[in-house]
């Protein structure tokens, strides 16, 4: 009897097929060569169109394929943006908190990313303890209570009380170190890998009782790298067995086992690699929650690998993978408005998201006009750059291709099926928490592009401009 009651009550119910009919398509389109910057420039309706021909060009969307749930977008609370941010005046502190937090008046962002001790994004290489203790009975965070710690707590308050925040370190102090020294790569000595690991607790204790919740860290900062700046390498061994026997332990025991551990933190070449080592060993594994990943593959002449991400995607479907960092490098002022700015943005993050990303974090959210501050003079691109001469504010396009996802694809979405019929157009789609469809449509083309947005014999005609990003929000 109870066999029989329940199945047409789980019948009732399974939740109907999307439906574009009655829908309508709100387009907010960015575009070289006009005004529009995230602007609605139209609305669209759907009509009847059961087959299209191969000579129309379509984005065929399907909602009823769903993927990776979004976690959010976001960018780099540094020392750097956080020094910058207080040169502002009061009216442009406020802009910015508002451009990139607020959900309504800005670009919505929801991830950020600070890191444990200095970076190269710092003004100086600076520790949080004195030298020779692995006790840390001095750990101290007063550095980053002149400008990193407030500038984090307003952008929580801009982004309504909440970031999912994670913290990554470039370095351990130098005296624990090979190299005995925190710039130019050198290893963590074994004697200190308990030490270390106790570090980790010991800032996300700090911070949270200052009143920044932590979400994740992550490892180590590009593992594989000497860099001239902060550096600390490890092999896919050695971040393993330090997973497994001390830092996943270590979280544990103080209580952090809710914090998402990030493996690699690295570029996407060696991603594979990485990943398999650290999650072939189920000891390690059951720490980790993802595995993070930078799109700097390119110093070496390469491409961006994003086969390299839907590889791991398919064969960890249990753990998840996390953009944590990339910039447009080389800052040069007289760039600051190239169009190709954004565009790298806009196809990385349309090809990692359809390669599986729950997230996508920015670098620097601010820096100066001449892209630093950095304290080896590695200057980079931000998507906002303040003029620290006059007290202004310099948006580059980057800002609003990051914020045609930001905005309009919220934490909690999920990733749906978005196929477009030719090559020349880019697409991501997902289905809001709201039951809103929003679908990012990007051409790097010289051409306009007339296409149908399809979706299940419905379709809505529209043009993607030259060098251009849409979000198309369907209600």
């Amino acid at each position: 009897m109870i066999t029989l009651t329940a199945a047409p009550l789980a019948w009732a119910q399974k939740k109907a097929p999307y439906s574009a009919a009655n829908k309508t398509v709100k387009v907010y389109l960015t575009a070289q060569n006009t005004e529009y910057r995230m602007k609605q420039t139209e609305t669209l309706h759907f009509v009847d169109k059961p087959q299209p021909v191969e000579t129309e060009v379509s984005v065929f969307v399907d909602p009823s394929k769903t993927f990776q749930t979004m976690l959010g977008i976001g960018g780099a609370l540094t020392d750097a943006s956080a020094e910058i941010f207080y040169k502002l005046p009061k009216d442009k502190q406020k802009e910015l908190l508002t451009a990139y937090y607020d959900k309504n008046l800005g670009i919505g962002y929801t991830l950020a990313r600070t890191s444990i001790q200095s970076s190269d994004f710092s003004s100086d290489s600076y520790t949080y303890i004195k030298d020779n203790d692995a006790s840390l009975k001095t750990f101290d965070v007063s550095h980053d209570k002149k400008y990193r710690i407030p500038f984090i707590k307003e952008a929580m308050a801009a982004a309504g009380g909440k970031l999912t925040l994670f913290a990554t370190p470039w370095s351990p102090p130098g005296w624990m170190k090979t190299n005995n020294n925190m710039l130019h790569g050198g290893k963590l000595k074994p004697e200190f890998d308990q030490s270390w690991a106790n570090f980790y607790v010991k800032f996300i204790k700090t911070y949270e009782a200052l009143g920044i919740p932590v979400w994740g860290l992550s490892v180590q900062n590009e593992p594989m790298a000497t860099q001239t700046w902060e550096s600390c390498l490890y092999t896919g061994e050695e971040e393993r067995d330090f997973i497994k026997n001390f830092l996943g332990p270590t979280l544990q025991k103080a209580g952090l086992a809710n914090k998402k551990l990030i493996a690699w933190d690295h570029n996407r070449d060696l991603m594979y690699q990485r990943a398999s080592t650290v999650l072939e060993d189920p000891a390690a594994a059951k720490y980790v929650w993802g595995v993070g990943f930078h799109w700097y593959e390119t110093w070496t002449g390469a491409g961006m690998n994003f086969e390299n991400v839907r590889r791991v995607s398919e064969s960890f479907p249990g753990k998840n993978l996390i953009f944590t960092e990339g910039c447009v490098e080389k800052f040069d002022f007289s760039k600051i408005h190239d169009w190709s700015l954004g565009e790298r943005y806009g196809y990385a993050m349309i090809n990692d998201l359809n390669a599986g990303a729950v997230g996508w974090t920015d670098w620097n959210v601010l820096l100066d006009e001449k892209g630093g501050p950095n304290h080896v003079g590695n200057f980079c691109f931000a998507p906002v750059h303040a003029d620290t001469r006059d007290g202004s504010l310099i948006y580059t396009n980057s800002f609003y291709y990051l914020g045609h996802i930001s905005k309009y694809i919220h934490p909690g979405a999920k990733r749906i099926q978005s196929s477009p019929s030719r090559d020349r157009l880019l697409s991501t789609a997902y289905i809001n928490p709201d039951g809103k469809v929003a679908v990012v449509v990007m051409n790097k083309t010289d051409e306009n592009i007339e296409y149908f947005l399809w979706i299940k014999g419905k379709a809505a005609k529209t043009t993607s401009p030259a060098h251009s990003i849409a979000t198309l929000v369907i209600d």
